[in-house]
């Protein structure tokens, strides 16, 4: 068998970063596996401006090479890859028969605690047109893509904090923004309504249902029905969009733990899962906020956690 580690983190987020600085000041063997083609929710937003001691907001790439540069600095180890499943060693004596397996990229790493921080990727809407013109006009990151439509009109889906938030970022490039949004009111934080409201180059298209996304080779606009009156029209854009939720990067768990029906993992308010030794954090889990700020509560909070499992199955837990 390979070197042990106490606790191999996966999910290279705030939350994971975060429990990530905990176990490595604990002095515990501490792994980060960070799938790099899974770019934290935090890393597509261009500012942010409600963490704690920053009244002027805070840049989001910069930050989190800070949170990275902390970990490496107190002794977190750091490897990429993706993980394709985890499972328990077998087979094993004693303690060990407690060791998970986790394996990635046909490599395997041993633990005796895992932390799940594995986040939460774009929701699709399974419209026509959609998938055939991701790329061509279809977007999930305006602050991926938002240079290419400069002097364009684009469209915007969704009503919460992060499709207003977008929407004010593209109207930085584009000649015309469009929100679209199934209610006739936002449910983003009332102060971003109050910087949409006032934004002159945002439109919006109340009590519309998105029916089909238009256009050949490249995006030519949007179909949507009238949610009350059952009229339907065509918004003419090259550019759509796409905020319509998350859903959690937790595929590779294939069953192994307790999920809701999204598949958002279920724990405790230690963070602990429905297995022993594992423990998640961050926005793979169920909760009813998901911000920068209670990620990195819960990373903590899942460290400590690991922290005490461990030493309890090692036979030097503080008493």
């Amino acid at each position: 068998m390979s070197q042990i580690y106490e606790v191999i983190i996966i999910g290279g987020g705030p939350a994971g970063l975060t429990a990530g600085i905990y176990c490595a000041r604990a002095r515990m063997k501490s792994l980060l596996l960070e799938d790099i083609s899974l770019a934290s929710q935090v890393l597509l937003t261009e500012r942010i401006e409600n963490y704690p001691g920053f009244p002027e907001g805070v840049s989001s790439i910069p930050l989190m090479e800070k949170f990275k540069e902390q970990a490496s600095n107190v002794g977190l180890e750091f490897a990429p890859g993706k993980v394709e499943k985890i499972e328990q060693e077998e087979k094993q004596e004693g303690n060990l028969a407690r060791v998970w397996k986790t394996t990635v990229d046909n490599k395997v790493y041993h633990a005796l605690s895992l932390i799940v921080a594995t986040g939460a990727g774009p929701k699709k809407l399974g419209l026509p047109g959609e998938e055939r013109l991701t790329g061509k006009g279809v977007s999930y990151c305006a602050i991926c893509d938002a240079t290419f439509f400069k002097g364009k009109d684009v469209a915007v889906l969704g009503g919460g904090d992060t499709a207003v938030q977008e929407a004010l970022y593209l109207a930085k490039f584009a000649s015309r923004v469009i929100l679209v949004h199934r209610r006739s009111r936002l449910r983003a934080t009332k102060i971003l309504q109050e910087r949409i409201m006032a934004n002159e180059k945002i439109e919006f298209s109340w009590d519309s249902l998105a029916k089909e996304i238009l256009g050949r080779g490249m995006v030519e606009g949007i179909r949507v029905e009238n949610a009350k009156t059952k009229k339907e029209k065509r918004i003419p854009c090259q550019g759509v969009f796409i905020f319509a939720g998350y859903l959690p990067n937790t595929a590779f768990l294939g069953g192994i733990l307790s999920m809701d029906e999204s598949g958002y993992i279920i724990t405790d308010e230690n963070m602990s899962t429905s297995r022993e030794g594992v423990f998640a954090c961050g926005d793979c889990r169920k909760k009813i906020l998901r911000q920068v700020v209670t990620a990195c509560g819960e990373g903590a909070t899942a460290a400590f956690s690991s922290q005490q499992y461990v030493e309890k199955l090692k036979g030097v837990a503080y008493k």
